[in-house]
């Protein structure tokens, strides 16, 4: 069990990994509309990459295993 400090911590990194997948959303619909838009496209996995491990972060500190 985590104490409350490593679970509000664990709460915030979720909120900052749901601002990033609304942005790699963004992203990704500025990359469909616009054909050719690799730039965005490129974001978009990064932003999904990056959302990802706060994700996993959030899990660690959360004390469950993000395998």
């Amino acid at each position: 069990m985590s104490s409350p400090a490593l679970e509000d911590l664990a709460d915030r990194l979720d909120a900052i990994a749901d601002e990033l997948a609304d942005l790699a959303l963004d992203r990704l619909r500025t990359a469909l509309a616009d054909e050719g838009a690799a730039a965005a496209g490129a974001e978009e996995r990064r932003l999904t990459k990056a959302r990802r491990r706060i994700s996993e972060a959030a899990t660690i500190l959360r004390g469950a295993s993000s395998d």
